[in-house]
């Protein structure tokens, strides 16, 4: 609520001016991942096995993708791509921080239209 309180006292010229610039600062789209990279450390069941005296094998990386309420999914990531994934996870980040903004800019935009259509429509009868 506040964004917008705050995008009400701007023109519609640096709204538009806004909305462009947050529009360049998009990172690749083509480098974007929703999920969450997780640091595991696994007991694999020998018990001869040093995991089964405390000392657990891992790192392993892994990757978690929430697909709704019931389902998830994941896989794991080898360790020379976990610096890739943490950043594609991040560039989904601030993807979709700005269509937010973009989308709050927009609503905006429509809102004004629609007040100086309405006083248009109000001025001729």
């Amino acid at each position: 609520m506040v964004e917008r309180e705050r995008l009400s006292k701007l023109s519609d010229l640096a709204l538009r001016h806004r909305r462009e610039g947050l529009t360049k600062v998009l990172p690749p789209l083509a480098e974007v991942l929703r999920g969450s990279l997780m640091e595991r450390y696994l007991t694999c069941g020998n018990p001869d096995c040093k995991c089964a005296r405390g000392e657990r094998h891992g790192p392993v990386w892994y990757l978690s993708v929430t697909l709704d309420q019931s389902h998830r999914a994941g896989c794991t990531v080898p360790g020379d791509q976990v610096e890739q994934v943490r950043r594609w996870i991040e560039n989904y980040r601030q993807v979709k921080e700005n269509l937010e903004k973009i989308s709050d800019i927009n609503r905006e935009l429509m809102r004004r239209l629609k007040a100086k259509n309405k006083k248009k429509k109000n001025a001729k009868t």
